[in-house]
């Protein structure tokens, strides 16, 4: 009952034929070392750092790594994922921030909490740049955020060939006219008293 298989015995006969002379076994390749250790998702941390816009591919090339350790090493090792920035329109410093709540503290008190039928003579307006370009796409803006990180906000304007300064007014009624100014001019009060309010 304890004798081997005669394919065993026929296999084993080859074996010895060819001119092994061990009945060990021999080393085989059998499941490749996995690739997710400590310097590739320090690498990989590495390479995000450095650029917030890598792509799978570039990782790839970079590392000689697959698709499949990637992903494991991103999501499952360092927790980022990839989303998009979020548009702002202006990035204020602390003392724009503080001088823009004192003048609304300081409207509130002169038209009595909003109660004062002056609110209605009220205007706000603003200007900008309007350029004639390409927009960035969503999924061109999409960065890689660590999980302990803010998401990412976005003022950057890219280069254009040309640009108009527009300024935009709004009432209580809503929009009340949109000014486009000429060609090198700025904004100013004499802007505002010769140009812009007879519009």
């Amino acid at each position: 009952d304890k004798a081997p298989s005669y394919s065993t015995v026929k296999n084993w006969y080859n074996e010895f034929n060819r001119g092994r002379c061990s009945i060990q076994d021999e080393s085989r390749a059998g499941r490749p070392k996995s690739v997710v250790v400590p310097e590739k998702i320090n690498a990989v941390r590495e390479l995000i750092k450095q650029d917030r816009h890598v792509t799978y591919r570039e990782i790839e090339a970079s590392l000689d790594i697959s698709m499949t350790s990637i992903n494991k090493i991103l999501h499952e090792h360092l927790s980022v994922k990839k989303i998009c920035s979020r548009w702002i329109p202006h990035n204020l410093t602390n003392a724009q921030k503080k001088a823009r709540g004192d003048w609304c503290k300081e409207m509130l008190e002169k038209y009595i909490q909003g109660t004062s039928k002056a609110v209605y003579n009220i205007y706000t307006g603003d200007e900008s740049w309007i350029y004639a370009y390409e927009p960035e796409t969503k999924q061109q803006s999409t960065v890689w955020v660590f999980q302990d990180e803010a998401k990412p906000t976005k003022v950057v304007r890219g280069r254009s060939t040309s640009k108009q300064m527009i300024a935009c007014f709004f009432g209580i009624n809503g929009h009340v006219a949109t000014v486009a100014l000429e060609q090198r001019r700025t904004v100013n009060s004499e802007w505002y008293t010769t140009i812009c309010l007879p519009e």
